[in-house]
Order: C-alpha cells, then structure tokens, then sequence
C-alpha cells in the first residue's frame, strides 16, 4: 500500500489531543458477556484519505470498517472475514475485510454516491433504497472454501442489520454500535464503535429413566422448576446488559471530546463487573504492491498484454480498490 498523509494540520492537532485509535477488549458478568470497545478514529481518517472520500462516502464506508474491526473479536485462530453490504440504492453498499490479527481494508461499490439535496441528517436509509443482502464469508486457516451466510437487508442501519445478521445465522445475542462525529468542516473528529455479545450457556438435561419415572415425577418437577428460574434470570440478565448498551452516549462525540475507553467499559458496564482482558490494534491496511499488480498484468491472455504493450498509455495506472493506492507501471517494466 502506498500510504497517503493526513495533510490538514488542525485535524492532526485533533488526532494528537484525544486518546490514540485502539480497542479494549472485555468480559464480564462472570463470563456471561464479551465486549469491546474502538476508537477508530485515525483509522477512519486514513481510509478517508486512502480512498479521497467525501462526507456520505465517509460515512458509509467508515460504518463498515467499525463494524468489521469490532468483528474480530468473533474470529478463531488465522481467520479472514468479508463484510459485504450490498443495497439497491444509491449508495449500492460496501465490501470490507479483515483478519484475525487486526487489519482492515475495503471500498464502496458506488465511489460516488449521488446526492440531490442538503442532508437533513445523518440516517443513511434513503441511500440504501428497499431490498438488498448482507454478506459474512468467513475464511479459516487452511480452508480451500469461505463460510458464507445471508441475511436480508432489514433495517437500512450498517449496525442494526449486523445485529440482525447474528441473531438470524448465528443465533447468537449480539449488539453493535457505531458512530462517526464530523465538525463543522466535514472533518471526522471522532469515530468509534461498541460490541457485546452474550455467551451461549453449554449444558444439557438429563434422559429420564421410563422405569422409574413414576418415582421421579416429584423431582422432576422440582429440577424443571429450577431450570425456569435459570432462564428467567438469564432472560433478567440480558435485558439489563442490553440496557446498558442502549444507554451509551455518541461514540464518535464521546471520543471527539476525549473521552477514553476505560471510563465507558468500567463505567457503563459497572453493575457487571467488567474486566478488560486484551487492548489490541487495528490497523488500515492493504498488502497490495506494485510487483503484485505487473504480476497480474503479465498473466493477462496474449492478446491483451500485447495490446497494453502496443496502445496502452506509458505509464499504466493501477488503482487498488482496496485501499486507494495508485501505482504507475512503465511498458518497460512489464516487458522485463
């Protein structure tokens, strides 16, 4: 990746003046629960000027790349994920991916997204149009072939549509949160996001004995008594986590005015005992490189390198999609 400078100077002195980009990772109610809380907002910033993204591009983009690096947290072993969010609308969507040691790359599949009038706010919904499929291909170490699961398009949120996503495929209670506060100059001065998950309870019951089920029937209905009021108080528990989820301010402001991660983790989630176990980076980045791109052209068919060779423009430029870098390769290098 041919990395680009944040060249505006008042936005470094913001960037140097709040808590630097990491994620706290956490449990908490005795194991119950798993977290982790971002701050991104360097990293938002250098996808913005990666890709040279205006304010919705930012938006919708920089969503997609909280809610991928917060899925890290989900991954097992040398994982690499794809996060693909594909609408019928203008904005038509976007493919993020990362992996299991904390980068993180992708683009939007409309680098431009049309707008005919001044934003009332910053719901993407109408950019996102009706219908549409979100998209996890999971990639485990030495798979020859992704993990792949869907789920329609339900709410036009980036965060409520991945929430949706895994208590649908994964079946799994899962909350996200995630935020992108600009200033007055469409600058991002705070960006961040906020994950919870619940641990599935491991367990069984027990096969009754047919033969002694006559002489059991008090016990057993003691023991199912006792499982109810298990569920009951997992039922209590996850409502109050979820509370306390619901009840965090904007993330994107909460660091804007440098706030930090621990005041949020130990703070927010006090009533639970939260433990963070793990700070760990997250990082924008892409391995593409200039060698990589002659590489591919070379393995073009005949015809087509020929043709490059004999009326393609001298330098060729290569774009990666992925992260915006732009590479200039002579004829000469690719005849070598």
């Amino acid at each position: 990746m041919i990395k680009k400078d944040i060249e505006d100077k008042e936005l470094v002195a913001q960037l140097d003046s709040i808590e630097k980009d990491g994620m706290s990772v956490f449990i908490m109610a005795d194991g119950r629960f798993r977290g982790a809380f971002f701050n991104g907002t360097k990293l938002i910033n250098e996808m913005r000027a990666q890709h040279n993204l205006g304010i919705l591009e930012t938006m919708v983009l920089g969503q997609g790349m909280l809610c991928a690096a917060l899925m890290v947290q989900t991954m097992k072993g040398k994982e690499h994920l794809t996060f693909r969010y594909e609408t019928n609308g203008k904005a038509r969507g976007f493919s993020v991916e990362v992996d299991s040691t904390g980068y993180v790359r992708g683009f939007l599949l409309n680098e431009t997204i049309p707008v005919d009038k001044p934003l009332d706010s910053w719901d993407l919904a109408p950019f996102f149009g009706d219908g549409g499929t979100l998209t996890i291909s999971r990639f485990p170490e030495g798979a020859k072939e992704p993990m792949v699961s869907s789920t329609e398009i339900v709410y036009k949120n980036i965060a409520k549509d991945l929430t949706y996503y895994f208590s649908q495929s994964e079946q799994i209670n899962t909350a996200f949160n995630t935020s992108i506060q600009f200033d007055s100059k469409g600058r991002v001065i705070g960006a961040g996001g906020l994950f919870l998950q619940a641990i599935p309870v491991t367990g069984g019951h027990k096969v009754k004995d047919e033969n002694k089920a006559s002489d059991s029937s008090k016990d057993s209905a003691s023991s199912d008594k006792i499982e109810d009021f298990a569920n009951m108080a997992e039922d209590v528990l996850l409502q109050r986590a979820e509370n306390a989820f619901r009840a965090m301010p904007s993330i994107g402001k909460w660091f804007s005015d440098k706030g930090d991660r621990d005041d949020v983790v130990y703070g927010l989630f006090r009533e639970f005992n939260p433990k963070v176990v793990l700070e760990r980076d997250i990082i924008f980045d892409c391995p593409c490189t200039k060698e990589n791109f002659i590489r591919q052209i070379k393995y073009l068919p005949k015809n087509e390198f020929a043709d490059i060779i004999e009326n393609g423009p001298d330098p060729i430029e290569v774009i990666c999609h992925n992260c915006g870098s732009v590479y200039k390769i002579t004829k000469e290098e690719l005849q070598n």
